[in-house]
């Protein structure tokens, strides 16, 4: 025994489209099924699917840069802007990222939450952007803040170089090095993971 209860009133389970659909019970006690949840911070569900993961991470970054937005329209210094941006706004828009599984949508997808941030630090409309014919590109340059997607592709690049130097028979390794016998991988993307 290790000293860990179930609280079976809070358990809840969620299945694949591989698994039968009988009600899953334990000790007598039925549980509820759940398409996605909330598990340390982070939303999970079957499908593998970013989209309400990537809304929920988009709205912390606002109620973040909600808090900081008054210092940061009253500060000329763009380079402080950024200095403030990085540590706050940043690890809150990409928390986690290093499980993402990025397409081009959820890349664009980040891609216009950090450009909305990036005119209000430099002051810039959307209106006086477009009627001044000035690019993204060249608000990027003048604002200084890093880039969301590469940051997130980074730190996915940055957990995989410590997997991949353990020596030991640990399951990061094992589920990293594992490759299914006697089965051939269809055409495209995966349906389910």
């Amino acid at each position: 025994m290790i000293g860990l209860r179930l609280n079976l009133t809070k358990t809840v389970f969620t299945r694949n489209g591989l698994a039968s659909f009988d009600p899953f019970t334990l000790n007598g006690t039925i549980f509820s099924k759940c398409s996605i949840y909330v598990y340390l911070a982070r939303d999970i569900n079957m499908k593998n699917d970013l989209a309400p993961e990537l809304s929920r991470r988009k709205q912390a970054a606002c109620r973040i840069f909600k808090s900081i937005e008054d210092v940061v329209k009253r500060t000329k210094n763009i380079r402080l802007c950024a200095y403030i941006f990085d540590p706050a706004v940043l690890p809150a828009l990409t928390y986690a990222s290093k499980t993402w599984s990025l397409l081009k949508q959820d890349e664009r997808s980040l891609s216009v939450v950090e450009r909305a941030v990036e005119r209000t630090i430099l002051g810039v409309s959307r209106l006086t952007q477009v009627r001044d014919g000035i690019r993204s590109s060249d608000l990027r340059h003048r604002s200084k803040i890093k880039d969301a997607v590469l940051y997130a592709k980074y730190t996915k690049i940055r957990r995989a170089g410590p997997v991949m130097r353990i020596n030991d028979n640990r399951w990061t390794r094992a589920v990293s090095d594992w490759i299914p016998r006697n089965v051939k991988r269809t055409i495209g993307r995966q349906p389910i993971r």
